[in-house]
């Protein structure tokens, strides 16, 4: 793989200084880790936003935001279509893994 690529989307473009793409090659070191403790974070306690993945897996709610789109195109959580607060006040989307609504 691609040093600028992690779970197959590219993290810096060719374009981009050199920092950028020593970031993506940082990238592959946690990524895989944080997908790992969300989908077991949704598959242990069901749907919830970004801010309660990010609460109960000690990932920040940024990371967790950047996660949920690569888990959603590789099938594996989805958007409830439900809304939570988030710890703002705001709604956010709320998701489930796809091992849980098959038990649901």
């Amino acid at each position: 793989m691609n040093t600028d690529e992690v779970l197959g989307f590219r993290r810096a473009r060719k374009s981009d200084p050199v920092t950028s793409h020593a970031a993506a090659g940082e990238a592959e070191q946690f990524a895989n880790a944080h997908c790992d403790r969300i989908l077991a974070c949704l598959d242990a306690n069901g749907p919830m936003g970004k801010d309660g993945i990010a609460g109960v897996t000690g990932i920040t709610g940024v990371a967790v935001a950047r996660r949920l789109p690569e888990l959603e195109r590789d099938g594996l959580v989805t958007p409830t279509g439900n809304k939570r607060p988030s710890n703002t006040g705001r709604l956010e989307r709320e998701w489930a893994s796809a091992s849980w609504l098959k038990k649901a």
